[in-house]
């Protein structure tokens, strides 16, 4: 088995047994969509500084809900020694990190696409105005949160806090992304293309993304086998 069609195959078991049971998948909705909702009455969506703000708001948001769906990862794996017969089977543990990692995306993705019209409603911000750029934005930033999630998750799979300790691993890591990625939005849902004043953050962020994938790709045999 190659070593893309074995992540292929890991990443749809992930999501069919997600939509199975929808545990993170809805735990996250709900949760993305409480807080925004929070958030509109404790800024006012007319002032010029929460709209401002929202990009920022957004992510914090996403970045939260997120680790919904990344802590279950590869502690969907406990039950039945799964986890396991996984690292022993014949695949790369690449593969494995690769395949669970495209599983969050897509998971977490569709949890912030949901999430757009929503924050739209609710902080009255015109985001389909740069929309190509604005989903560029997402997939990048979205990428960076579920590969040092996913490589997390590994790692913290058979601590028994480890709902409390994903977070605390990976926000510090992200920060550098995380702030890319909400100067981007905030220039975005604005209504302002990429412009030579934030490209640089563009660059950023993708730098980080490949760094964060390499590093991943490079660790995850350590983390899963020890």
């Amino acid at each position: 088995m190659g070593f893309f069609h074995a992540a292929l195959v890991i990443m749809m078991k992930d999501l069919r047994a997600e939509l199975r049971t929808k545990e993170a998948i809805n735990a996250s909705f709900a949760f993305a969509l409480v807080i925004l909702l929070l958030f509109s009455f404790a800024f006012d969506p007319e002032a010029d500084t929460t709209k401002a703000l929202s990009g920022g708001l957004l992510w914090i948001v996403f970045a939260f809900a997120g680790t919904l769906v990344l802590n279950r990862s590869f502690a969907r794996e406990l039950p039945n020694d799964c986890l396991d017969a996984l690292v022993a089977a014949p695949i790369s543990g690449a593969a494995l990190f690769l395949g669970k990692a495209l599983a969050n995306f897509v998971l977490v993705m569709a949890m912030e696409l949901v999430s757009l019209p929503v924050f739209g409603i609710f902080y009255n911000v015109h985001w389909a105005n740069q929309l190509g750029e604005l989903l560029m934005v997402l997939a990048l930033g979205t990428w960076a949160l579920t590969v040092i999630g996913t490589i997390f998750s590994a790692l913290t799979v058979n601590i028994r806090l480890r709902e409390v300790m994903l977070p605390m691993l990976t926000y510090p890591i992200l920060v550098p992304a995380l702030m890319a990625a909400m100067q981007l939005t905030m220039q975005l849902v604005s209504g302002n293309a990429i412009g030579p004043e934030t490209v640089t953050w563009l660059k950023m962020l993708i730098g980080f993304d490949v760094a964060y994938t390499a590093v991943s790709l490079f660790l995850v045999e350590t983390v899963l086998v020890g």
